[in-house]
């Protein structure tokens, strides 16, 4: 109870500095609930949750073969399913408003670091020649991705409306599961600003 006291004490003044809030959808890899505050002028922090996408058939195919359930298994075909990712951010925000000759709402331009954490669960179907030649036998994993991501991208602010839009590109490394494993990612979305 006193650790959970000293973590909500200590994010008091981080979130009474904040000078603005937004929630929405973000539209790509992962798609996701995102979160987004600032915290000075130019540095924003991000939560996201959301649905990853799968990665190729060909690395599912080769983590089976590192990690074969019996010596004498060999890989049929697999299915993904019910992926998960959740990720936290921080960015650099500068203004490109008067850059770009924008004379309604301001454009901010952003680049940061995160880390992700993925979890899609995966259902092997192999054979085992020592067991019975014939029959198909079922192996359900859950495949757990961690790493950092790079990204960086644009927001547009309405004047008018609370709320802005944003596209981004990023590039995420797994540390966990399979280590220096990269993979593109990038998104569109918007966002309420309360």
């Amino acid at each position: 109870m006193k650790k959970l006291t000293l973590m909500i004490l200590g994010l008091i003044p981080v979130m009474t500095f904040a000078q603005e809030s937004s929630v929405g959808l973000r539209l790509g890899e992962p798609l996701s609930i995102t979160y987004k505050t600032f915290l000075d002028e130019n540095i924003s922090v991000e939560g996201m949750f959301g649905r990853a996408g799968v990665n190729s058939a060909q690395y599912y195919r080769r983590s089976f073969e590192n990690n074969r359930p019996t010596a004498n298994a060999f890989y049929q075909s697999h299915s993904a399913g019910s992926a998960l990712s959740i990720n936290g951010r921080i960015a650099y925000n500068e203004d490109f408003t008067d850059e770009f000759g924008i004379t309604e709402g301001y454009l901010l331009g952003y680049a940061g670091l995160g880390a992700q954490l993925r979890s899609v669960r995966v259902d092997y179907a192999y054979t085992d020649t020592a067991l019975s030649p014939t029959n198909i036998f079922r192996d359900n994993r859950r495949n757990i991705d961690f790493g950092p991501e790079i990204y960086g991208g644009a927001e547009y602010y309405f004047d008018d409306l609370p709320i802005n839009v944003f596209a981004e590109i990023g590039l995420f490394m797994e540390l966990l599961d399979r280590f220096g494993h990269l993979r593109l990612q990038g998104a569109i979305g918007v966002r309420y600003i309360f």
